[in-house]
């Protein structure tokens, strides 16, 4: 038990009293989603420093027990975080340019170049550059540290990661070779390199792979350290991962009987989604599929290792498209659209079964269960517990009664978003949606829409959801300008920033107030 005194004096809604109240941790826990890459920092993109522990400490002032993050692993094309050169590694951006100089492995001579942009976008084209130099300078001088204990934490995080950084730094080392060509446009002997050939270009690209190995270790330190920050003030992170890995990958290199790939490494046939209402063509995404059949003939060990993995860095796991566990549309390679696609068995309960036996019952783990969800997808789902999605702005797109309406909630199971990644800030959804739409807003949560943002965030925290998550462009009622990202649309996404100043005391109190009304 705890006594907190609250000032319940909000400038966003309306006005509470001051009141003393008593409470024990609730079962009923909320908080918000923001990418590390979005927050502040003074070096031309969010990173794993300061201002993220900064916003962790909003997140306590806040009364706020949960931080959603989008993928850590490193982005490709696109810097999309679900299209990543690996499923294991880290984010080499995330990794704080002040931390490098405290290790003394930068001087602050090297940092007065950083291409800082406006402040509210990051400026991928300008960024990674510049961060992959000063990444190179630090591991010039991590070469020749006399830092005993650097180098025994070093040595340590090897060890721990031998299983996946082995490939993961020989494949990035290939790829720089090819001047960071896709994989399959290597030559033969390298797309599917024998261990002897392997074994000589770890000989060969020492120095290359030993710099991603030292990339990879700074990323860890950092993310360790941030995690177990947040963890004492009693925060806890949600992770995401895509079900499925990028073709340019390590993974996927490193693992071709694992996937449906032919003789050359080329798919037989690649992930998407079928024809909907929102599509006449379907979404193909492109992404090579599993050879489930491999993949179990294999005790599940490279799926297992991955959960293990990501909740080693984690407390919880969203994993994204999870229908495609029991059923998965599969599209021939070489096809222009997802049309002539086909439905094939996934591996359903066998998969899970296998890491519970490995890591343990009752995973950690939320399944994105959103889209045309059959009643098998459903019973996956809840045979493991896992708790699906509701999100709020999807129960206003149409005049028939939704299941995303709270009301409709027919068990605490479930995670209620004002919106995902995907959406448009709830405050940009309701300046462009329809007349019908934004009065079905106004009626059910008895508002003028005058703050449209908080109401959204209050009918998600007064919900019956065990977790209530929304994005802090929702809590900071930010328009069309904050939107993450924008599916189908290739430029412009993951982009967004916010502004130091934005975290006010005041903004703290407000949104504790409310979560604490909601027992939250």
């Amino acid at each position: 038990m705890r006594k907190t005194g609250i000032n319940k004096k909000g400038d966003i809604t309306m006005n509470f009293e001051t009141a003393e109240v008593t409470y024990e941790k609730p079962h009923r826990l909320s908080g918000i989603l923001l990418h590390p890459t979005s927050c502040p920092s003074p070096y031309g993109i969010g990173d794993l420093g300061q201002d993220a522990y900064d916003f962790v400490d909003f997140l306590e002032k806040s009364g706020q027990h949960l931080w959603q993050i989008l993928p850590l692993t490193p982005t490709g094309f696109g810097d999309s975080p679900y299209q990543s050169f690996s499923a294991f590694a880290g984010q080499p951006l995330l990794i704080s340019p002040a931390h490098l100089k405290e290790l003394g492995l930068l001087e602050e001579a090297e940092l007065s170049d950083c291409p800082r942009g406006d402040g509210h976008h990051v400026d991928y084209g300008t960024i990674i550059p510049w961060k992959s130099k000063i990444l190179a300078s630090a591991f010039s001088r991590f070469l020749h540290t006399s830092d005993k204990m650097l180098l025994e934490e070093y040595d340590a995080f090897y060890n721990a990661n031998q299983f996946w950084l082995d490939d993961y730094a020989l494949f990035m080392a290939c790829k720089a070779m090819h001047d960071g060509k896709d994989w399959l446009s290597w030559e033969e002997a390298y797309r599917r390199p024998t261990d002897s050939l392997k074994k000589e270009l770890k000989k060969q690209l020492s120095k290359e792979i030993q710099y991603h190995y030292f990339v990879q270790f700074l990323f860890f330190k950092e993310w360790y350290a941030l995690k177990k920050y947040a963890n004492e003030k009693d925060i806890q992170i949600i992770g995401d991962i895509p079900i499925f890995v990028s073709l340019d990958s390590a993974d996927a290199w490193a693992n071709q009987h694992l996937f449906q790939l032919d003789s050359k490494g080329y798919p037989t046939s690649v992930a998407g989604v079928p024809p909907d209402y929102f599509s006449t063509t379907g979404q193909l995404w492109g992404n090579p599929l599993y050879n489930w059949d491999a993949h179990k003939k294999e005790g599940y060990k490279w799926w297992t290792s991955r959960i293990r993995n990501q909740l080693d860095l984690l407390d919880y796991l969203r994993i994204d498209h999870f229908r495609g566990f029991e059923a998965y549309w599969a599209v021939p390679f070489g096809e222009e659209t997802a049309i002539n696609g086909t439905w094939k068995h996934g591996p359903k309960e066998d998969l899970f079964l296998a890491i519970e036996k490995a890591l343990g019952k009752n995973l950690p783990i939320i399944a994105e269960d959103l889209g045309v969800i059959t009643p098998e997808v459903e019973k996956l789902r809840d045979q493991f517990h896992f708790p699906g999605m509701k999100v709020l702005q999807f129960a206003f797109e149409s005049t028939e009664e939704s299941t995303f309406l709270p009301h409709q909630f027919t068990t605490t199971n479930c995670v209620c978003y004002t919106g995902t990644h995907d959406n448009d800030t709830s405050a940009g959804w309701y300046q462009t949606a329809s007349e019908y739409s934004r009065d079905k807003v106004r009626r059910y949560m008895n508002t003028d829409a005058s703050s449209i943002h908080f109401d959204f965030i209050r009918t998600c925290l007064g919900s019956i959801a065990a977790y209530a998550v929304f994005p802090l462009q929702d809590v900071l009622g930010v328009g069309k300008e904050g939107r993450m990202n924008c599916p189908g649309v290739a430029d412009g996404n993951w982009a967004w920033r916010y502004q130091k100043e934005a975290l006010s005391d005041s903004l703290a109190e407000a949104l504790c107030s409310v979560t604490r009304l909601y027992g939250r």
